[in-house]
């Protein structure tokens, strides 16, 4: 039997860039809603950004896939209405982010930074210990630590790591 294939795109492509833009973006509408909710954030917010990132590939091929059609929408209203109000909506929430004129940002982003720019002695009791305690069990976990006058951020600098890093062994030590 002779099958004629389109010499334009692959058969694989054709079967499988629209499912799988479908199903990841059904993926990454799931986890952006759990996220908007504060629903398993933890669990959620890998998952939508590596997700998010591969969906780009069938999209891609999607678009390449369908390209005249493409070009037919895009010479209309509704496309350059719809793709004006989307750039002006990330652009409201990415400007005052990018320029700090944010309203006081994030406070997740906020107590982060105080945590980062905070001596462990004064970060040790949020977490139920003290100063030296809480070195001597940090220092037993590999950080370099010169005393608990350092900041969590030079901690992590003297060690190798994020003080983000640092602070997740922190929240990990058993009181």
């Amino acid at each position: 039997m002779n099958r004629q294939k389109d010499p334009e795109m692959p058969t694989l492509l054709n079967r499988y860039a629209t499912p799988f833009i479908t199903g990841l973006f059904l993926v990454s509408l799931v986890s952006g809603v759990a996220l908007f909710f504060h629903w398993g954030s933890s669990a959620f917010h890998g998952m939508h950004e590596w997700l998010s990132m591969v969906l780009i590939v069938p999209f891609v091929l999607h678009l390449w896939k369908n390209w005249r059609p493409f070009l037919n929408y895009i010479k209309r209203p509704p496309m350059l209405i719809a793709l004006a109000v989307s750039l002006v909506a990330g652009l409201a929430f990415a400007v005052p982010a990018m320029t700090g004129g944010a309203a006081g940002g994030s406070p997740q982003r906020a107590v982060f930074q105080a945590i980062e720019g905070g001596a462990l002695a004064d970060v040790a009791p949020l977490f139920g210990h003290d100063g030296e305690s809480l070195t001597t069990i940090l220092r037993g976990n590999g950080l370099t630590i010169e005393s608990p006058d350092a900041t969590i951020k030079a901690i992590g600098e003297a060690s190798g790591k994020p003080a983000f890093e640092v602070i997740g062994q922190i929240a990990a030590v058993k009181r």
